[in-house]
């Protein structure tokens, strides 16, 4: 009796598909295939990898073909995908490769943060963030010194390590029309700036006392800015901070 037991469980085993077959099998369920795929995680062989590009592709095991190409090292693969036309596969490649921290994806990863899609360019820079701070600065820096959206996120990053040279964007950034730029440097200004930043702050202060509608610029449901008083909040956390050393 345990004889035809056990060759009916090795007729069962001999029939049941491979991972790679059962991950893309579009006949069963989401999870059945989300299992397959995380069966293989961990296998390096070539025709795994293969597998796990094409898997990118597919929203379904996006999520899973990701960490398992990131588990087995596949920097070539991911690399691969951030040309992809599909602008999440390009994003996903962009956050997993920064994980691997190596110096030679850095420009790779730069160009990436000035992809036309934002989600791309945003993971591209979050991935530039997985970096220790020394290497990641001169591509920061650049970044910051564009400007938009992801120049004033490395900005952002740079003023909280307390990089001196964030204060020198800032202060370039308020002398630009444009609300986000100006938004920005007057942040880190707050943050970095000294009291030789009080006389340009305190002409914004004073010249742009309207209040500007974000209605149209991409916003969302936000209220309306004020130039004004984000200056004069940037000059009263200066003066609070009283004289740096370098000014006594």
């Amino acid at each position: 009796m345990k004889t035809i037991v056990y060759l009916a469980m090795g007729i069962a085993a001999a029939g049941a598909p491979d991972p790679v077959t059962r991950m893309n099998d579009q006949a069963v369920t989401v999870a059945q295939r989300n299992d397959a795929c995380f069966a293989l995680r961990g296998n390096t062989s070539a025709e795994t990898i293969a597998a796990l590009r094409q898997a990118l592709n597919d929203a379904k095991l996006r999520a899973c073909a990701g960490e398992n190409l990131r588990v087995a090292g596949a920097v070539d693969a991911l690399r691969g995908a951030l040309s992809d036309e599909d602008a999440e596969v390009r994003a996903l490649a962009a956050r997993e490769l920064g994980t691997f921290q190596k110096p030679e994806l850095l420009e790779a990863l730069a160009r990436m943060t000035r992809d036309p899609q934002l989600l791309v360019s945003s993971n591209a820079l979050e991935a530039l963030f997985e970096y220790p701070a020394p290497i990641a600065q001169p591509y920061l820096v650049d970044l910051a010194n564009r400007g938009g959206l992801v120049g004033q996120m490395a900005l952002e990053r740079l003023a909280q390590s307390g990089d001196l040279e964030a204060a020198a964007i800032a202060r370039r950034l308020v002398t630009k029309r444009d609300i986000g730029n100006m938004l920005a440097g007057m942040r880190v200004l707050g943050e970095l700036g000294d009291t030789s930043d009080l006389p340009a702050l305190e002409i914004i202060a004073r010249k742009d006392t309207e209040e500007i509608s974000p209605k149209g610029r991409g916003f969302g449901l936000m209220p309306a800015i004020s130039l004004s008083r984000a200056a004069r909040t940037a000059m009263a956390a200066i003066q609070a901070r009283g004289p740096t050393e370098r000014e006594k």
